[in-house]
């Protein structure tokens, strides 16, 4: 293992080439640039931290706000406004809305994980778990706040549920594992159309999972905008995580073609290939 707890990335894959052939070469950033982005990185943690508290503590007060109703009503209207492409528009949210319930949000989540560990990649499972462990946060967040749900009065309701509203659990947990899935990406993977088709898939779900929240009624705009909040803040400890567990346990699992060191993981790549 080389200065910075990095181990060597793997080599180009070529036809018959495992991702998991070493090779000596690794592209490690600048010092300063490290300490820059580790900077950063504790800004947005401090910063995102302090909104979500905020916007919890007045979550639990006041039932929704008067952007909240806003932007419902504007995402409810799309497809009358747009005719064939806002029924288009209509189906992909209840689509992809339709990932995040159980059962098969659990199915979907173990696939991957099992994947994962069968193809060799056990810390990589292991962290994947781990970022699952995020809907419980929500689920405890969601006891403490008592925020209701949309209302029936005021927008229109696909479907009444029991459970709080604050945060979206469908959001934070699309975010914190669908945002694993996607740094494993761009870490483990080598340049293609297919890695990036995939982290744009993965992108494109985080993305319309709020909206899609919003436009089924089961949130507010505030609900989602704090379960991104949350959700980032655990894609980072999860990250963490990761780049924690690497290190120690890297000499007895492989990488692929890029690795982190212990200063860099949850902000960057400490090593990427070129």
């Amino acid at each position: 293992m080389s200065n910075g707890g990095v181990k060597p990335a793997t080599a180009r894959a070529g036809p018959g080439t495992s991702l998991r052939e070493e090779s000596g070469s690794t592209v490690i950033a600048a010092s300063h640039l490290r300490r820059e982005r580790a900077i950063a990185f504790r800004i947005f943690v401090w910063g995102a931290s302090a909104v979500f508290v905020a916007l919890a503590i007045v979550a639990h007060s006041v039932a929704y706000f008067p952007i909240d109703v806003t932007v419902t009503h504007a995402v409810q209207a799309y497809p009358e406004q747009w005719g064939a492409w806002g029924q288009r528009f209509g189906a992909l949210m209840h689509a992809i809305s339709w990932l995040g319930y159980f059962p098969q949000v659990a199915v979907l989540s173990a696939i991957v994980v099992i994947t994962l560990f069968a193809t060799g990649l056990r810390w990589e499972a292991a962290a994947a778990l781990f970022a699952t462990l995020g809907g419980g946060l929500g689920a405890l967040v969601k006891l403490a706040v008592l925020r209701p749900r949309p209302s029936a009065d005021v927008v229109h309701v696909l479907q009444q549920l029991p459970s709080s509203g604050f945060p979206s659990g469908h959001v934070l947990s699309t975010t914190a594992f669908c945002g694993f899935m996607a740094f494993l990406g761009y870490a483990l993977l080598e340049p293609s159309r297919a890695r990036t088709a995939l982290l744009v898939a993965l992108a494109l779900v985080i993305a319309l999972m709020g909206p899609s929240r919003i436009y089924l009624g089961q949130h507010w705009f505030s609900d989602v905008m704090g379960a991104y909040l949350l959700g980032s803040l655990w894609l980072a400890l999860t990250i963490r995580f990761y780049g924690w567990g690497k290190v120690r346990w890297s000499g007895h699992h492989p990488v692929a073609s890029a690795t982190l060191t212990t200063s860099d993981v949850g902000t960057t790549l400490g090593a990427r290939r070129r």
